[in-house]
């Protein structure tokens, strides 16, 4: 190969490059922020939280486990269930999701999507969808889903088809265990499964643009019970407070974010 046409191809990479077109050398360091604790709330330690949103002050959620899943209305101050709508034994509750005056509540292995109304938490409807479902959230347009891979689903509220996928990587690797997930200005947040981190995805990209470490969230649980993973992320876009919880948890936390050191995606999990 003559010099003439090695400097052609150099050429070539060095502008794929600037333009991010090759992850190797266009990938940029994750920001990962720490989770400070401002208010915690009592949460209910049967709860094995699946799906989380707030709505005009109201906390909303969806409880999994055969048999004990449900979809709820609790006050967010006290943790009182004010409603519960509870699942046929045959349905393990998943992600939760608002559209308008409507709740859509997946379920994981049966290929169902449950619509209830908003204020009764009566069933209204329901969809059917392939593979499992995971977690639920609500662009303003479309549904976003996952199902436990490194692939987003949207999904068109009306009848539940996919409109188009998001392969969410951090670096030059996917991100696989997206969970319960939250839109949250513009960007997506999603709970990894089985670890103390949420990720922050660009939607248009899938790119993760920042990370969060919630580590000290479970560590500052009442001793006794059995807590399971971190898993809630709800977004009260009113009042800008940020809560999460997890499966089991006793405690429903506000949080805000602390900024915290760069690096190159080396906490993967």
């Amino acid at each position: 190969m003559s010099v003439t046409v090695v400097s052609h191809y150099v050429r070539i990479l060095v502008v794929l490059c600037l333009v991010g077109w090759l992850p190797a050398c266009g990938a940029r360091p994750v920001t990962t922020d720490q989770a400070l604790i401002q208010a915690s709330h009592p949460h209910d330690p049967h709860a094995f939280t699946q799906g989380l949103l707030i709505s005009d002050g109201t906390l909303f959620e969806s409880t999994g486990q055969y048999g004990h899943s449900s979809v709820r209305r609790v006050n967010l101050e006290t943790g009182q269930i004010e409603q519960i709508t509870h699942l046929p034994d045959y349905y393990f509750g998943e992600g939760l999701a608002l559209v308008g005056a409507r709740l859509y509540q997946l379920t994981w292995k049966a290929g169902v999507a449950l619509v209830y109304d908003r204020d009764s938490l009566e069933r209204v409807g329901r969809f059917n969808y392939s593979g499992q479902g995971w977690g639920l959230t609500y662009d303003g347009q479309d549904l976003i889903m996952s199902n436990g891979s490194a692939t987003l689903k949207r999904i068109d509220p009306n009848d539940f088809s996919v409109i188009d996928t998001i392969d969410v990587r951090e670096e030059d690797r996917p991100v696989e265990r997206l969970n319960e997930l939250e839109y949250i200005n513009g960007e997506i947040w999603a709970n990894i499964w089985f670890a103390d981190r949420i990720v922050r995805i660009d939607p248009a990209s899938g790119q993760v643009i920042g990370s969060l470490d919630a580590r000290a969230l479970k560590a500052s649980l009442p001793a006794g019970g059995s807590p399971d993973v971190l898993n809630g992320i709800a977004w009260d876009a009113s009042t800008r407070k940020l809560y999460l919880t997890g499966k089991y948890w006793p405690r429903l936390f506000e949080i805000t974010l602390v900024s915290g050191d760069t690096h190159a995606a080396a906490q993967q999990p």
